[in-house]
């Protein structure tokens, strides 16, 4: 992991981003309302890069987080873009990849927010959260076209946080620039900024 951390922090470098090796900013706290903090036991994030444009535009954050699955021995590690903004206004919303477990939970009531109009995103993705109104009004065509033609990927958001991610899936050092750009890009079409 040694190595990963060096080529980390030669990326916050080359981003103008500035790295720690462990959570000092409090990230831990900040993922606490979010499902994926409440996977497992013994979280860890390590490997941070954060960039703050202004007190008024975003804090990003870039990390790897690792936890124990309940019942399980091995760790899981992914890497996770998250972002604080005042410009974005989320509704409580979670958007994973639709697995098979999914599609049972719906013929027993569970929830999934479909679009008819955008079949694909809806056979490709699982979307849920408390207002149902308001996450169809944030899932703008744009942000629904972005996600069918992107695949895998896996989104929280609550108020003024985002997270994205790829469930389980620690990406090479040589990926984690894409994160950033993806997450920077997720976070322009939610918040209707310019690119």
């Amino acid at each position: 992991m040694q190595y990963r951390a060096v080529r980390l922090r030669q990326l916050a470098d080359r981003l103008g981003m500035t790295f720690s090796d462990s959570d000092t900013h409090g990230l831990d706290r900040w993922l606490e309302d979010f499902r994926l903090a409440a996977r497992g036991r013994r979280t860890a994030i390590t490997n941070v890069l954060r960039e703050q444009q202004g007190l008024k535009e975003y804090d990003a954050y870039l990390f790897d987080y690792s936890y124990r699955s309940f019942g399980k021995q091995q760790a899981v590690h992914q890497t996770v873009f998250f972002l604080h903004s005042q410009q974005l206004v989320l509704p409580e919303l979670c958007l994973q990849p639709e697995t098979l477990l999914h599609k049972l939970g719906q013929l027993f009531g569970r929830e999934d927010i479909d679009f008819t109009r955008f079949p694909k995103f809806s056979k490709q993705y699982r979307l849920t959260g408390t207002d149902e109104g308001y996450i169809r009004h944030q899932f703008t065509d744009e942000v629904l076209n972005y996600f069918t033609v992107n695949k895998g990927w896996s989104v929280e958001g609550i108020g003024y946080y985002l997270l994205l991610y790829k469930d389980g899936f620690l990406l090479p050092p040589e990926e984690v620039e894409q994160l950033y750009r993806r997450g920077l890009e997720l976070y322009r079409l939610f918040s209707n900024q310019p690119c």
